[in-house]
């Protein structure tokens, strides 16, 4: 029986740095800065229900996970090793827009509700859930080809389209299964699930690629000293791994959340039905 094994190479210094970027920054800065007097305001007026503490904190850590992704030494580490920017790239396609996203209800958006639902009907069906899948698959295996990704590392202007599209994929596919509004386009009860389920097939499949290449794919890793220790190929196999993980973990505990939420809207409509009968059996007497 065979025993698997890591190689090792010669460790290089780990930049541990942080990055000062005014972009990043501005965004953070912009995002809370909006969320926080509104979500004061609406406690103040419709109470703690409207507005509770765990959407103010989920606001905040939306913007601590974009901090983390491009500010913190997670992004000069990306630089260095593909399983820290894997890292980066999980961060910003779910976890950033999973928190931002659980942190509004109907009465937060309220000011912009008609204009987020007028532009759902301006762009049809390219607002179907369909597409927000095809995009987040395609935008993960596009910018995992060797010399996009050679490419992104490379230039600074590729590198910030990379998280641009990362971020934009990542809230439009979130906001189809988590969104406070609802959409004109009904999955039904099964529809999150199948949702999940083939993009969890689609970003696996990629993840098996990464995890089981025979040689490393990315020749940008491959001319630079190793951080830890560790050879591109065990590197980038780690990335690999981290990236099924890490979409099982969320997946699953999106899928979790939506379940409740479903039983949650469930009850609450059959009370509605069981008012407005009770209403109009008195009207009727």
């Amino acid at each position: 029986m065979s025993v698997p094994t890591i190689s090792i190479a010669v460790a290089a210094a780990a930049d541990l740095s942080w990055t000062i970027d005014p972009g990043p920054i501005l965004m953070i800065l912009i995002l809370g800065g909006l969320y926080a007097p509104r979500w004061w305001r609406v406690r103040r007026t419709n109470g703690p229900t409207a507005a509770p503490i765990w959407r103010l904190l989920s606001m905040l850590l939306g913007l601590l996970c974009l901090a983390l992704a491009l500010l913190s030494p997670i992004d000069a580490l990306a630089q260095q090793s593909f399983s820290f920017h894997m890292a980066q790239h999980m961060l910003l396609l779910d976890l950033v827009p999973i928190f931002c996203i659980l942190a509004l209800n109907k009465i937060l958006l309220r000011p912009a509700t008609r204009r987020l639902q007028s532009l759902e009907r301006a762009l049809g069906p390219l607002m179907h859930p369909w597409v927000a899948v095809v995009l987040y698959i395609v935008a993960m295996w596009a910018w995992h080809v060797p010399a996009a990704y050679n490419a992104a590392l490379g230039n600074v202007t590729v590198h910030v389209l990379e998280h641009v599209c990362f971020l934009s994929v990542g809230f439009l596919y979130w906001w189809q299964l988590l969104s406070p509004i609802r959409s004109r386009f009904r999955g039904g009860a099964m529809g999150p699930l199948v949702y999940m389920v083939s993009t969890k097939i689609g970003v696996g499949l990629l993840g098996i690629v990464l995890t089981f290449a025979p040689n490393p794919l990315y020749s940008y890793y491959e001319v630079r000293e190793a951080i830890f220790g560790l050879t591109a190929g065990t590197d980038q196999q780690i990335g690999g791994e981290l990236m099924a993980l890490e979409q099982t973990i969320v997946m699953g505990i999106a899928l979790v959340y939506l379940l409740f939420r479903a039983i949650d809207q469930s009850e609450r409509e059959q009370l509605r039905r069981e008012a407005l009968e009770d209403r109009a059996e008195r009207e009727a007497l």
